[in-house]
């Protein structure tokens, strides 16, 4: 029973206090989910991928993978309950209020206020799952156990977004394909 109330505790945190989507979630995901011992690093940074992959919001995702693989299914409804909760109340205020929301000032410079907040939150996810992906197990040989073939995969991501103008589907497409092309043919 300790372990449904652990994951909607930890997630219904996530949810109240990471502004700013997954991605700013990520340091608070990543401290609370390793923090309890419900997956570690390898296994955080992978399900990342996936859940980058597959429909829906990541931290919803994050909420059913993590709850599932802690506590079975009585376990994903804990967490994902967790991670919901706060955004349904929230939004649910807002829009009983929405007039006097819109006009507060107040709430007008906080919101304003928040944005590097979130900004600095997604460049620590950056910086804490790259260091995980080029640095494993504390490497300190540049791109450790990571090939340059990743470093070219993100090259040509980073192409296709900015210069290309493709498509997120695409793009996760043929990085998918990518990837198995390298974790396949190239690293056997």
């Amino acid at each position: 029973m300790k372990v449904y109330i652990d994951l909607f505790l930890a997630f219904l945190k996530m949810g109240f206090f990471a502004i700013g989507g997954g991605y700013a979630m990520l340091p608070l995901i990543r401290e609370e989910v390793i923090g309890h011992s419900w997956m570690n690093s390898a296994e955080l940074i992978n399900f990342l991928a996936v859940s980058e992959s597959t429909p829906g919001s990541m931290s919803v995702n994050m909420a059913t993978y993590v709850g599932l693989k802690a506590a079975g299914a009585p376990g994903l409804l804990s967490a994902v309950a967790g991670v919901m909760f706060p955004s349904f109340a929230i939004m649910l205020l807002i829009a009983i209020n929405y007039d006097r929301f819109i006009k507060n000032k107040t709430i007008s410079y906080c919101l304003e206020g928040l944005k590097p907040v979130v900004v600095g939150m997604i460049a620590s996810a950056i910086i804490s799952v790259g260091k995980d992906v080029f640095f494993p197990e504390g490497e300190d040989i540049v791109f450790g156990a990571a090939s340059p073939y990743i470093s070219l995969l993100i090259f040509a991501v980073c192409l296709m977004m900015n210069h290309f103008k493709k498509g997120p589907i695409l793009i996760i497409a043929v990085s998918a394909l990518l990837g198995i092309f390298v974790g396949v043919f190239l690293h056997r």
